[in-house]
């Protein structure tokens, strides 16, 4: 069940933890905070930045300025993120897909997940499902990875997220 959970909504800094620790916490922070979400309005992460967004603000006692920087399934915003001074002022909230997933699925990336960011909490979790037509030969995910190496090309894939933008899926040779 822990696996099924493993979809987590990350806001993660571009060295955030570093920047505040560099603070005292009576400094930080001092200005309003940024928080790129890399999806278009209205989707599961920026629902969720919505409803975190007032805590954060009023523990911290500044203003969090929600920034939707949907496109190329995240990438876009990710970037900006990843770019922006590392000075804890500019966050970028997230699945763990775009992170962990695309760079894997879409080379080159213009940011490293692991050198750019820093986690600073999971959010949220939601439970993710993998599913298929129940006249398909495997009953189990190792079933399923063996069927898909023994038959390269003959397997077609959906899904939402990093890939859904490029529509279904041919399972690689």
């Amino acid at each position: 069940m822990r696996r099924l959970c493993g979809f987590a909504v990350l806001c993660t800094g571009a060295a955030a933890l570093a920047a505040q620790a560099a603070q005292s916490p009576d400094e930080y922070p001092r200005k309003p905070v940024r928080l790129i979400v890399p999806t278009a309005p209205g989707g599961p992460v920026d629902i969720i930045a919505r409803i975190v967004v007032p805590g954060l603000a009023a523990e911290l006692g500044q203003p969090f300025v929600i920034d939707n920087r949907a496109g190329a399934g995240g990438i876009v915003g990710a970037e900006m993120a990843a770019r922006a001074l590392p000075d804890g002022y500019t966050l970028l909230m997230t699945h763990s897909g775009l992170l962990g997933l695309a760079p894997m699925m879409f080379t080159p990336q213009p940011y490293d997940s692991i050198r750019d960011f820093s986690p600073v909490s999971v959010a949220a979790a939601m439970p993710m499902l993998l599913l298929s037509h129940p006249g398909l030969a495997a009953k189990s995910v190792p079933e399923l990875v063996a069927l898909a190496k023994a038959q390269p090309g003959k397997l077609n894939s959906a899904t939402v997220g990093n890939v859904g933008s490029k529509g279904v899926r041919r399972a690689p040779p």
